[in-house]
């Protein structure tokens, strides 16, 4: 399994550079994030179009705004419980340069919210060949409860989209 070294252990900058803004979304009852930046909108299901003999977590491609966009099914691809699409998800489309320059989407459950982590409340994988773990996960993002929002604690897991889309994209 992946180890996990805290950025205090790695020494943590301070001011704004000790922020990082991630998307939180829900998979299959569980609360994952990514970076924000890789994000080029979030748009509600719509049809995808399979792709004939394409891997089991591509469920297809779609045209949004004029352009083929190739989706992922995230709950086949990380093995999380509760594969079938519904109408009532959500498509989170990156940015063309996450995915070398083309239009890659995933389906997720929900997308909860955007806010801003601070890197002592990250724990972040260390590369281990050994462990898989260490292909899709960044790290982990402790939230601090604030007073008036309860449902803002606990553990989020920080999902390395790059890394996903770079094992499946073509260079």
């Amino acid at each position: 399994m992946g180890e996990v070294q805290s950025s205090e252990q790695k020494g943590s900058g301070t001011g704004i550079d000790a922020l990082i803004e991630v998307v939180e979304f829900n998979l299959g009852g569980k609360r994952y994030a990514l970076d924000i930046q890789l994000v080029r909108e979030i748009v509600v299901m719509m049809p995808i179009t399979p792709i004939p003999r394409a891997p089991d977590f591509i469920s297809g491609v779609l045209n949004l705004h004029g352009e083929i966009t190739y989706i992922i099914n995230l709950n086949k691809l990380l093995a999380v419980d509760d594969p079938a699409i519904r109408k009532d998800q959500k498509i989170i489309v990156f940015v063309p340069g996450a995915a070398k320059g083309n239009n890659v989407g995933i389906i997720v459950d929900n997308v909860s919210s955007v806010f801003q982590v601070q890197k002592e409340d990250i724990e972040t994988m260390i590369d281990n060949s050994s462990s898989n773990l260490s292909n899709f996960v960044k790290g982990i993002i402790k939230l601090r409860s604030e007073e008036q929002d309860k449902s803002r604690k606990g553990l989020l897991i920080w999902i390395d989209m790059e890394k996903i889309i770079e094992g499946m994209v073509p260079g």
